[in-house]
């Protein structure tokens, strides 16, 4: 995975250790955990199986809201991010008392947090570190069915709650587009992590899903890439995001580095606020937008899109979302192309391919509509696309971050369309490469800037 060509698409990293930072200011000392992203190895991908991913993972995505799967004729069938099971970020988690170590891929998308939990009470014979072990846990304990927080998370049809006995959990059905489903205990647990003091600090009351039946290609297998369960970031009451977050300022934020860089250098996810890395006077705002049909997404709101500072004439209402909560713009971590309305990718690949000099690729790559050849050119140049927010500001990714290597001397367009009428464009990690993002849940803003990311 050394050249963008084969593996540009993919960010597959492991958070080794929380290493927790303390941050002060005139009046309040902050706490917050700095989480190092380290890339891991694994085969190859190419830009096309990239793209099956993301399309694949906007499908589960959309099947969220109810809506009907995306489709683009002509073009590979598309599995990626963390609910389709290919892992773009893992999170070293530490569960239980005493603490037991799993891997979990982290989740912009989604809120569930859920482990592969196991039953058994002779455990020899299972390998260490691949489920949470709930019977060694002293602090572990299933919510009961007639709880309020057992309202939270989908529950299995057919199943009665009886609220008269003392051992009925809550139970949880959670599946996705492709057929995955997890099933299990909707729980509480005890997770622990290193504060800014240098000591361990318990969480208590973390809700989780102890899953013990995962089934299907998304979250099963090896197509797991070996994790053992989902984090979810969202925005919902009981991702990680919003039950950590409360103990830290309610914000989190990351900054994906450019990891075909030599040497590699290291993406970090915050949980908290950090003056120290997130000068406020360096960041740029733009509001979250609220969809009343979901509380998970990070939506933006898209005004206009500047190709070499020229206005594309697009209409307003293409990043819209309408009243039955079809459109809008969403920041995923787990996608990794950039989809935009058809409407509005099809006027920037026009202008594109009036600006773009360089020849055109004798065999484009396959599900890439502009493709160039780039033999003998040591910096090929491109122009200059840019996204003005709502909010007044102005989001300029570099060309590397929308135009990538897809095979030798051939660069192509990393955009794709949305064909269908409900759905959402989506902002993927790989346009969000290079910027320090942070979500302030409390003021109900994102931050970006290009200051800050290589700060240890």
């Amino acid at each position: 995975m050394a050249e963008r060509a084969t593996g540009v698409i993919f960010f597959f990293l492991l958070i080794s250790s929380a290493v927790a930072v303390a941050a002060v200011n005139r009046r309040t000392k902050f706490e917050y955990l700095k989480l190092p992203l380290l890339h891991k190895d694994t085969l190859p991908t190419t830009p096309s199986q990239s793209l099956s991913s993301d399309i694949h993972r906007l499908n589960t995505l959309y099947s969220s809201l109810g809506h009907r799967s995306i489709t683009r004729s002509a073009k590979l069938p598309l599995t990626s991010g963390a609910t389709t099971g290919s892992g773009q970020y893992f999170v070293d988690l530490r569960l239980g008392t005493p603490p037991q170590r799993l891997l979990l891929v982290a989740d912009t998308g989604s809120d569930l947090v859920w482990v592969s939990c196991s039953a058994c009470r002779n455990c020899s014979s299972r390998p260490r570190n691949s489920a949470f072990l709930a019977r060694h846990s002293s602090t572990y304990l299933p919510y009961h069915c007639y709880d309020k927080k057992c309202r939270l998370v989908p529950n299995p049809t057919g199943v009665a709650c009886n609220h008269t006995r003392l051992h009925s959990p809550c139970r949880y059905e959670y599946s996705y587009s492709d057929g995955s489903e997890t099933k299990g205990f909707f729980s509480t647990e005890t997770t622990t992590l290193n504060a800014s003091s240098g000591r361990p600090v318990k969480f208590r009351n973390l809700a989780f899903g102890c899953s013990f039946e995962a089934s299907g290609p998304s979250i099963a297998g090896p197509s797991f890439n070996g994790a053992q369960g989902v984090m979810g970031l969202g925005r919902g009451s009981i991702s990680l995001a919003s039950q950590l977050g409360r103990r830290f300022g309610n914000k989190f934020s990351y900054c994906l580095m450019d990891y075909t860089l030599s040497p590699t250098p290291t993406s970090y996810l915050l949980i908290g606020r950090s003056t120290a890395v997130n000068d406020p006077k360096k960041m740029k705002y733009t509001p979250m937008i609220s969809n009343p049909f979901t509380s998970t997404f990070y939506y933006i709101g898209i005004e206009s899109v500047y190709i070499e500072d020229v206005k594309l004439p697009i209409r307003p209402s293409v990043w819209e979302i309408d009243e039955l909560g079809n459109g809008g713009t969403v920041m995923d971590s787990g996608t990794t192309l950039t989809f935009l309305a058809e409407p509005a990718y099809r006027r920037i690949v026009q202008a594109f391919k009036r600006l773009v000099t360089l020849p055109e690729a004798d065999e484009p790559t396959v599900g890439f509509d502009l493709c160039v050849n780039v033999s003998g050119e040591s910096r090929p140049s491109f122009p200059k696309m840019s996204f003005k927010l709502s909010g007044n500001s102005i989001l300029s990714p570099p060309s590397g971050n929308y135009f990538i290597d897809t095979a030798e001397d051939v660069k192509c367009l990393a955009l794709q369309p949305l064909t269908a009428p409900s759905g959402f464009s989506v902002i993927g990690n790989l346009m969000q490469q290079g910027f320090m993002f942070e979500f302030d849940r409390d003021r109900s803003r994102i931050g970006f800037s290009r200051h800050g990311c290589g700060k240890p």
